[in-house]
């Protein structure tokens, strides 16, 4: 089995729970994600399988886009619900209009600090695993893109104000980051209470489904959606089959290149050799 699984991960449940149900299920240790969900999250969540693994870069670099809740009045050290509550300060008095003002602020390239129990590797060891170990983890801001912060809807719930947004931003973007944030900006804390994934472009959570033989797509299918598609033919099949370039695609980045059948046969890229631009294949499909 070579193709990608298109999965609405439930909460309770880590990627890497996912990743291992899929392993036994196809039998195949060739089982890779498009970026992580924490287990409470739900939603999209991107499965390669066998030779697709090779190309889940591609899908964990595009747009995606969440529906998250952010009670503001409580921090955790998690900045989520799942975490220990270190500060409670009453948000009864936080209006709509500060709270849509205030989000606004985080739209665009900003500088954002992952939360330290984040899945990031430190040294090869993940953050959390860090934390849980006793350690003191502070990781630096880094650039990220929010493109927009839509509120939902604001319930007042005690002395909280729990606030439901949508959120499109770059791969790299913490949810759990923009609650604290937020809460901070406010004076009064804040973290997440729920998170669903929606979208991972260009796949939405309206083609996933559980985790089954039959929701999967083919790699050619799937990586058209991602990557210009450029078809070979026989003759280029052969000379990409032992790593030859042939005629230049003339599309700037990387090109799929399918056979007359359909079937993925490699990326392609545009490069100058000995002052020719000339195609080059790169990731080239390995038939078993």
């Amino acid at each position: 089995m070579n193709g990608f699984l298109l999965i609405d991960k439930s909460a309770g449940v880590t990627s890497h729970d996912v990743v291992a149900s899929a392993r036994k299920l196809f039998r195949t240790k060739r089982v890779g994600h498009a970026g992580t969900l924490d287990p409470m999250a739900t939603g999209v969540l991107v499965l390669g399988i066998g030779s697709a693994t090779r190309l889940l870069q591609y899908v964990t670099d595009g747009t995606k886009k969440y529906e998250a809740t952010i009670r503001l009045g409580q921090s955790t050290h998690t900045d989520d619900r799942e975490g220990e509550i270190i500060s409670t300060t009453s948000a009864a008095g936080v209006s709509e209009e500060i709270v849509r003002s205030s989000l606004q602020k985080f739209v665009g390239n900003i500088m954002q600090k992952p939360s330290s129990v984040s899945a990031i590797k430190i040294d090869g060891k993940r953050a959390h695993q860090r934390v849980r170990d006793g350690e003191v983890v502070d990781i630096p801001a880094r650039e990220v893109n929010i493109s927009e912060i839509e509120v939902v809807s604001l319930n007042h719930v005690e002395d909280f104000l729990d606030v439901v947004v949508t959120v499109t931003c770059s791969a790299g973007t913490y949810i759990r980051a923009i609650a604290r944030d937020l809460g901070q900006e406010l004076k009064v804390g804040g973290h997440l209470t729920a998170l669903r994934r929606t979208l991972v472009s260009p796949f939405d959570i309206a083609e996933c489904s559980e985790l089954s033989l039959d929701n999967s797509i083919s790699v050619a299918d799937g990586i058209s959606r991602i990557l210009p598609i450029r078809t070979i033919d026989l003759m280029e099949a052969s000379e990409i089959s032992f790593g030859r370039a042939i005629s230049p695609s003339e599309k700037i980045g990387a090109v799929a290149a399918l056979d007359q059948s359909g079937e993925f046969v490699a990326l392609l890229l545009d490069k100058e050799i000995a002052g020719k631009i000339v195609a080059t294949p790169t990731l080239v499909s390995v038939k078993e």
